[in-house]
C-alpha cells in the first residue's frame, strides 16, 4: 500500500482516489463501510478497500464508469475483478501502489442522512457505519469488524445503544438475539490481529475484557429499555448527540427523544422525534 498519514488512517492513494471521484458522489452514492469510519482522525485501522454505496441497483455500473473514467484520466489504472448486478469490484493502481475499490447497492433506510465531506464527496453518517458494523460483527466473524467495534465503542456510542438500534436495520433480529450473536465474537488470536493493517498495536488481552465488559453492560441496557422503544437511537438536543439513557430516570428529564430512521434518513428534530418512527 502507499504512504501514510499520521491524522487520518488511509492510505494516500486511497484518499487521492476518494478526492479524485468525490465530485461523483452524491446523497445516493456515497462513501461507507470502513472507509467512512477510518476517514475519521485518530481511527486505528488502515482500510485495505474502499466502499461506495448506492441506494438504486441500477446506479451501480454508471457509478463505476463515471469514477473509473476519472481515474484512467488521472493515470490510475483500474482492472475489473468482479462484476455482476449491484456490485463491482476493482483493483485500482498507480506508481506501484494499489487498493481494492468496490461499488455496491446497500439499503436506503437509515437513521441520518449521508454528510457531506470536503475531500471525499458525501459519506455515511457515523451513527450509520456504526450500526452497520454491529451487524457486520454479528454475521461474519471478521477480526477486523470486531476491531473496528472496540473503535466505535470509544468514540461514538456504546455498545447497547448500538444493537438496540441496529434491530431496525435488520427486523431478523431482536435486541437480546442479536447481542447472543455478538457474545460469540471476540475469539481472536494474535497473529490474526497482527495480520490487520494496524495504526498502533493492541493489546489483545486488554480488548477481550473490555468486550466482555461492554457485552455484559449491552445486556443490562437492552433489559432496562421499554420494547416499544426497540429500533431506536436516543438523542440529545444540548449537545446534537445520540448517547445511552442513564438508568430509569424518564427521557424527557434527561433531555432525550427516541430517534427512528427511514429511507433516506432524518434529522432529530426534538420537538416531532417520537413521530419519526418509519412505518
Amino acid at each position: 500500500m502507499g504512504g501514510r498519514r499520521k491524522a487520518v488512517p488511509l492510505t494516500d492513494l486511497q484518499i487521492e482516489i476518494l478526492r479524485l471521484t468525490g465530485s461523483t458522489r452524491t446523497p445516493e452514492n456515497y462513501v461507507a463501510g470502513g472507509t467512512a469510519l477510518h476517514f475519521r482522525p485518530n481511527s486505528v485501522r488502515y482500510s485495505r478497500d474502499l466502499d461506495i454505496f448506492h441506494d438504486a441497483l441500477e446506479a451501480v455500473a454508471p457509478s463505476f464508469e463515471a469514477d473509473s473514467k476519472l481515474l484512467r484520466d488521472a493515470g490510475f489504472s483500474v482492472s475489473i475483478v468482479i462484476s455482476q448486478p449491484g456490485f463491482i469490484r476493482a483493483a485500482v493502481e498507480k506508481s506501484g501502489q494499489a487498493t481494492q475499490v468496490d461499488w455496491a447497492r446497500d439499503s436506503a433506510w437509515r437513521f441520518m442522512p449521508v454528510i457531506r465531506e470536503p475531500h471525499g464527496g458525501y459519506m455515511l453518517h457515523e451513527i450509520d457505519v456504526a450500526t452497520n458494523k454491529v451487524l457486520a460483527l454479528a454475521g461474519r466473524n471478521e477480526p477486523r469488524d470486531y476491531i473496528d467495534v472496540h473503535y466505535i465503542i470509544d468514540t461514538i456510542l456504546a455498545l447497547g445503544p448500538l444493537v438496540w438500534a441496529a434491530t431496525a436495520k435488520d427486523p431478523g433480529f431482536s435486541p437480546l438475539s442479536l447481542l447472543e450473536m455478538l457474545k460469540r465474537r471476540g475469539q481472536y488470536r494474535a497473529e490474526e490481529i497482527e495480520r490487520l493493517d494496524l495504526a498502533r498495536p493492541l493489546d489483545l488481552e486488554a480488548l477481550k475484557r473490555t468486550w466482555l465488559h461492554a457485552v455484559e453492560h449491552a445486556e443490562s441496557f437492552i433489559l432496562s429499555r421499554p420494547a416499544s422503544e426497540a429500533g431506536c437511537l436516543y438523542y440529545r438536543a444540548a449537545d446534537g448527540r445520540f448517547v445511552e439513557p442513564a438508568g430509569k430516570t424518564s427521557l424527557e428529564k434527561q433531555g432525550l427523544v427516541p430517534h427512528y430512521g427511514r429511507a433516506g434518513g432524518v434529522l432529530p428534530v426534538p420537538s416531532t422525534a417520537t413521530r419519526t418512527r418509519a412505518t
